[in-house]
């Protein structure tokens, strides 16, 4: 399957126009910054219908964008951990494009699809997840010692939002991405 370079970077686009739109519904917003959305399901479609390349690359610049949207700025290492490392990191999932395309060819996008599509979304998430925590642990610690908690508890916990993202991606990702492949075919 071979996709065109205009093709890829405008898929690459609408990538990350839906994070940023998607990123807009959330159900709470965290004191110090974060919240539960979807904004990772778009990253984590285009990773595994193209690769971890792409996916990558989409949500670095997503990170980027949400930074312009909403930031939360400390030091510049926090900003990248938060902003364009986790969100690229998002983009792991493509490490599952090739067994995710064979097993949904062999199963015309049915179940049997899903053997790799969780593995490539719980991958993206604990990347992003983890890193969240690293920045909660090195900027953010202060936090943990007035709640009078170890810093990597505390960072362990309240960015716990991301793993509730997660779970909430990949069953709209396991209901979006077999009409994807029916829709666009092989060629998607």
């Amino acid at each position: 399957m071979k996709t065109s370079r205009v093709r890829l970077g405008v898929e690459v686009g609408l990538t990350v126009a839906l994070c940023a739109v998607l990123g807009f519904f959330s159900p709470w917003q965290m004191p110090q910054g974060g919240s539960p959305s979807l904004s990772m399901l778009p990253i984590f479609v285009l990773a595994i219908l193209r690769g971890w390349r792409p996916g990558m690359f989409a949500g670095a610049i997503y990170g980027v964008v949400d930074l312009m949207l909403e930031p939360y700025l400390f030091t510049p290492v926090q900003v990248m951990l938060d902003y364009p490392i986790a969100y690229a990191l998002c983009g792991l999932a493509g490490l599952v494009c090739a067994p995710w395309w064979r097993l949904s060819d062999a199963d015309e996008g049915g179940k049997a699809a899903l053997v790799a599509l969780v593995p490539g979304v719980v991958v993206g998430t604990l990347g992003r997840y983890a890193a969240h925590v690293l920045s909660g642990v090195v900027f953010f610690s202060a936090y943990a010692v007035e709640a009078g908690q170890a810093p990597l508890i505390y960072s362990l916990a309240y960015n716990s939002f991301v793993l509730v993202s997660g779970v909430a991606c990949a069953i709209l990702a396991a209901a979006i991405l077999p009409l994807l492949r029916r829709v666009l075919g092989r060629n998607a």
